[in-house]
């Protein structure tokens, strides 16, 4: 899963994206990656360097080679291995003393003389010809696909890797049980001219050698650092406290995720100092039987039920728990409150930060103009005005008994608001009557009013 730039080499063979050579602060370029925290630091006098280097391969594939040659080896070099038969390519992980760390936690015989050899480092003939046979793999996948389904065989082809020099293919397949491959490997070599070796994974090594995204968003553990498969199991969740949902407790790769035992060590001494979750608590207000612990608040919860009332969860403290418990062995029954976890506790002060550099709020822009009733006011009362200054009866304000304000009733309905469009035929007639007294364009001009 690295970026999308090193998927594309340059002349040398290096990738050709980020420029950092396969080796980014994110390891998503090399995956299994392991920092050299010994670089720089002297070896003793008189002791040679660990002829023994580290080579990575397509995905997540290393090997341990021999340095017969004392190569001047650095990690991102391509250099060219013995295999079987012919040679392989592939990019130098790691160097020195820690490789012989390496080799010992990974259980790999310490004398490197029983390792192959790395030949050479990799010359341009060599990485024109492993980018030709790279670019075969793809082809070569999906038609092995095609042939194992007309062949009916129970296994799935996951991933194809080319050899260095393109003499050999290496196909790695899952399945539930043992296949009889044999007829296939001779029709696929046939197929491919090339000799095909065929090697079962499991389900967890698929998932890293693809890649992909976990529900934490980040990239798969088994794909960038997790080396060694430890078996998980149901008892995992039930540690930490956690819903057995087969849904969100798997993994990309259809078992039980990894990181169930990252934290499990650490819900497991917790839990030793807690009291026994088999013990029952018996009260005056009925036996409480253990429904579940939250370490990180340190409570403990239980269920009352007593015939004729509702069932009840209430939460204690491990204090009191423990306290309930010793009253139990003398024989005595506390009364306690079922209600202890449901009172709020007080929430801390937080200072009240002041508009200190004279800003707005930012809601201002949210709140409705004020003058907008005004201007429509206005116009309104201009409408309803007519020219002598009087009001119709029928906008004459009325008492609450209906009569006008003079003490008459109101009178038949005016014109101008029994005919629809009554107040746009006023406008326009006030506004003909304004243009009427303009004189026209060559007409002379009135003298003025004495």
């Amino acid at each position: 899963m690295g970026c999308e730039g090193c998927g594309r080499s340059g002349p040398d063979g290096k990738p050709a994206g980020c420029k950092n050579n396969g080796y980014c602060s994110t390891s998503g370029c090399n995956k299994l990656g392991v920092f050299d925290w010994l670089t720089g630091v002297p070896l003793a006098s008189g002791q040679q360097p660990f002829d023994g280097v580290e080579v990575r391969f397509k995905n997540t594939r290393k090997a341990f080679y021999r340095n017969v040659n004392g190569l001047q080896l650095m990690p991102g070099d391509l250099v060219a291995v013995d295999a079987s038969p012919g040679h392989d390519i592939g990019m130098v992980s790691l160097t020195g003393e820690l490789v012989r760390a390496q080799m010992e936690r990974k259980k790999v015989t310490g004398e490197t003389y029983e390792l192959r050899k790395v030949l050479r480092k990799a010359t341009q003939e060599d990485i024109d010809r492993w980018h030709l046979a790279r670019k075969q793999e793809d082809d070569t996948m999906f038609a092995s696909r095609r042939m194992v389904a007309d062949a009916r065989l129970d296994m799935k082809v996951t991933d194809v890797e080319y050899q260095g020099d393109g003499t050999k293919a290496i196909v790695y397949y899952t399945a539930e049980d043992r296949i009889d491959f044999r007829g296939i490997v001779r029709t696929m070599s046939d197929r491919f001219k090339v000799r095909v070796e065929m090697k079962q994974i499991g389900v967890r090594q698929e998932a890293g050698r693809i890649g992909g995204i976990g529900s934490c968003g980040r990239e798969l553990c088994c794909s960038t650092w997790l080396t060694d498969f430890r078996s998980v199991t149901t008892s995992a969740a039930r540690y930490q406290q956690l819903a057995l949902n087969p849904q969100k407790l798997a993994g990309q790769c259809g078992k039980l995720k990894c990181c169930l035992n990252y934290e499990l060590d650490m819900y497991i001494e917790a839990v030793k100092s807690y009291p026994s979750q088999n013990a029952k608590l018996k009260t005056q207000q009925g036996t409480g039987t253990h429904m579940k612990t939250d370490i990180f608040s340190g409570k403990m919860w239980y269920g009352f039920k007593k015939p004729g009332e509702a069932f009840v969860m209430a939460g204690f403290p491990v204090e009191v728990v423990r306290d309930i418990l010793a009253q139990n062995k003398q024989g005595l029954e506390p009364s306690v409150d079922l209600h202890m976890a449901d009172e709020v506790a007080e929430k801390p002060k937080t200072p009240d930060y002041e508009n200190v550099v004279g800003q707005d709020d930012l809601t201002r822009f949210d709140n409705k103009s004020k003058g907008g009733k005004k201007r429509g006011g206005g116009r309104d009362r201009r409408d309803r005005q007519r020219p002598g200054g009087q009001r119709t009866a029928s906008q004459a304000p009325l008492r609450k008994d209906g009569e006008s304000a003079k003490g008459t009733a109101p009178g038949p309905v005016s014109e101008r608001t029994a005919q629809p469009g009554g107040q746009g035929g006023q406008r326009r007639r006030n506004r003909n009557r304004g243009r009427g007294d303009r004189p026209g364009p060559g007409a002379p001009p009135k003298p003025p009013v004495a």
